[in-house]
């Protein structure tokens, strides 16, 4: 059999078994539902309050900014994942079997792409019964696919970087305060033209900001361009940055991975085992 092949069939096979799992274990399926619970209750407080005298109200602005920051965070769940599958030997398990590794982060793309478009649908559903002004229609899907898409390839390859360059599942923290920084000068849930210019331009930087933008594009009546940079949806340059963020991605991803793998050994695993043991 042609080992291109093999290792798709493998990747798919090893993430859907991944995906079904995290849908039968109990504290995985509170996790799908908790985030968005939490975020359709924040729909619900903040459905009726205006912004300005734009004569928009904020829970139909926040609702798809919301869907693209839930679509961002696919790269913090792809960072932890790997980062534990580090810890406890299923790299190092991944790498002495044949063609392991491609099969290995095929999966894991599987598996968290999955479970984020199950979670994106979870918080989704509610929050349209929530939020009124929407335009959902034929013509935003196309506009959805194509932001969430790409917005998976900038994100995840960036979340297998980030999970390459630590060692614990403890470490992983680091990453959570930064993102989280991003998140409040996206535009997520109050538009970015409140905010400082400087800010504005540093959250530009990033495809957290593009995603939602992409997002409220689809979802959002033409007016409300109004209160964007610009006053445009700005499709070509949300394609160009999350392009960019992808390109970055794809090209550092496999170089930093190859380097990790090749330095998983079983003393380095049992190493972290026992300093593990020692923080219990």
């Amino acid at each position: 059999m042609n080992p291109a092949t093999t290792v798709l069939r493998t990747g798919w096979t090893r993430g859907r078994i991944e995906l079904r799992q995290s849908f039968t274990n109990g504290a995985d399926l509170f996790s799908h539902f908790l985030w968005p619970g939490l975020m359709a209750a924040t729909m619900f407080f903040i459905r009726d309050l205006p912004f300005g005298s734009s004569g928009l109200l904020l829970g139909m602005l926040a609702l798809p900014s919301i869907l693209g920051m839930n679509a961002a965070t696919g790269m913090i769940s792809m960072s932890q994942q790997l980062t534990a599958d580090r810890e406890d030997g299923t790299l190092l398990r991944a790498k002495a079997t044949p063609h392991g590794m491609p099969a290995y982060l095929i999966g894991k793309v599987i598996s968290v792409s999955g479970g984020l478009l199950a979670d994106l649908v979870i918080f989704l559903v509610p929050a349209m019964l929530i939020v009124e002004g929407l335009r959902i229609g034929p013509g935003s899907w196309p506009t959805l696919a194509w932001t969430l898409a790409l917005g998976l390839v900038a994100t995840l390859p960036l979340g297998a970087v980030l999970g390459s360059a630590f060692t614990s599942a403890r470490a992983q923290g680091l990453i959570q305060l930064p993102f989280l920084a991003v998140i409040g000068i996206s535009g997520i849930f109050y538009p970015i033209t409140a905010l400082p210019e400087w800010l504005q331009w540093i959250a530009q930087a990033f495809p957290i900001y593009w995603m939602g933008l992409g997002m409220r594009s689809a979802l959002l009546p033409d007016p409300a361009a109004a209160i964007e940079i610009g006053q445009s949806w700005r499709h070509l340059e949300t394609v160009g940055v999350l392009a960019a963020w992808a390109v970055l991605g794809l090209l550092l991803a496999p170089v930093v991975l190859r380097r990790m793998a090749r330095g998983e050994s079983g003393s380095t695993v049992t190493a972290r085992r026992e300093r593990a043991l020692q923080r219990v």
